[in-house]
């Protein structure tokens, strides 16, 4: 007992115990993950965001979405059970920065993709009540009605490529052409396929006459956990990972 008094009395002496405890602390987590070559799991299926989804994901973030919404599924049962398959590392390794939020006013987004379908998701951003009678959710008709700039897309790729992504020059050079066959279904299809597996193509916003933010914003949703193949996922040992 005299020992913890004389410690936490004397302000150097527990300072420096302080520094050595979290010294050692760190060197514990730290130094294991010098022997990993990865420590996320690879996964087949990821991929990087296309073109059009790259926009709706800035347009999903500018209107703060996220503040609202989380996209990250934990591995409790309710939420299993609720959402679907817990979240994966891997699912936001190509997001900067990643969109687990903090809070859920709405319900989790991370499997959101191809549960409604387009018009849905046109009017509850439109007007959520006209779909979610009970809902709290602001609206966004501005989206239907501003046009996607599509002259700043090309540096959008290019900058996610200079912090990781996999986007290849000649995917940064198409990518104006990819965004328009995206939203529109039309032109380099096969191409936009190849690129970015299971990306889908169509008109999103009902509007086959320009590409607005509600393309992008929809085309965005619809991707959500449809990447990763859960019927035939088997989580990987630490082993694994070596």
């Amino acid at each position: 007992m005299w020992k913890h008094e004389k410690i936490e009395k004397n302000a150097t002496l527990l300072l420096v115990l302080s520094f050595l405890v979290v010294t050692v602390g760190g060197i514990i987590e730290i130094v294991p993950l010098f022997y990993l070559q990865n420590t996320i799991e690879k996964v087949e299926g990821m991929r990087p965001y296309t073109p059009l989804e790259l926009a709706g994901r800035d347009v999903y973030v500018r209107e703060g979405c996220y503040t609202c919404h989380s996209q990250m599924i934990r591995t409790m049962r309710d939420e299993v059970d609720r959402y679907g398959h817990y979240s994966l590392a891997a699912e936001s390794m190509y997001d900067h920065p990643f969109q687990w939020g903090s809070k859920r006013t709405g319900p989790d987004l991370a499997r959101v993709g191809g549960r409604y379908s387009d018009e849905w998701h046109r009017q509850h951003l439109i007007k959520p009540v006209s779909v979610v009678p009970e809902s709290i959710m602001p609206t966004y008709p501005h989206l239907a009605d501003t046009e996607l700039d599509l002259d700043t897309i090309g540096a959008k790729l290019k900058a996610n490529a200079t912090v990781g992504v996999p986007y290849s020059d000649e995917m940064i050079a198409r990518a104006r052409a990819d965004l328009l066959a995206q939203a529109t279904g039309e032109g380099d299809v096969d191409g936009l396929a190849e690129r970015y597996p299971k990306a889908q193509a169509r008109d999103f916003d009902g509007d086959p006459a320009r590409v607005t933010e509600m393309d992008a914003l929809v085309a965005y949703l619809q991707m959500l956990g449809t990447l990763v193949d859960f019927t035939s996922y088997e989580p990987r040992t630490q082993a694994n990972l070596r």
